[in-house]
């Protein structure tokens, strides 16, 4: 079997399922807040198209919560967590938009690893059931998995 590509033009989509507390409040925030466009729906899930990758918020409001916070770089970062990598220009596109619609980050954007492998932007917040995502860029994409 060959090893795991970090080629992002060959990457396969991933899927990952998830649970919300209220599908309504999990439309408008994917769908309208950051842009992901809705798939298939039922009364008891969605499926959205997170930048070419499958999520799935499915209604199951107790499981939904915070989670444990481990630290990294000076912050406490939540352990359970999904995001993206952007290119950098769509990075400052979306800290932008997050912020001016008042969105209470977790951690705040900032450069990450400054001047040491791996130097990236990220930001996390949560959605309105407590998932945590972050959102990060690369300067050089090449860092993705620098040691």
């Amino acid at each position: 079997m060959n090893a795991p590509t970090t080629n992002p033009a060959l990457l396969s989509p991933f899927h990952l399922a998830f649970p919300v507390h209220d599908l309504a409040a999990a439309r408008q925030f994917y769908g309208e807040l950051l842009g992901c466009p809705e798939g298939r729906s039922s009364n008891e899930w969605i499926d959205f198209n997170f930048y070419g990758h499958q999520i799935v918020a499915h209604l199951a409001p107790g499981e939904t919560g915070t989670t444990a916070l481990n630290a990294v770089d000076g912050h406490g970062v939540p352990v359970r967590h999904f995001g993206i990598v952007l290119p950098m220009a769509d990075w400052d596109a979306m800290a932008s938009r997050l912020k001016a619609a008042g969105t209470k980050f977790v951690i705040e954007p900032y450069i990450r690893f400054k001047g040491e492998p791996g130097e990236q932007a990220t930001m996390f917040f949560m959605d309105p059931s407590g998932n945590a995502l972050e959102i990060k860029a690369f300067g050089d994409i090449g860092q993705l998995f620098a040691k």
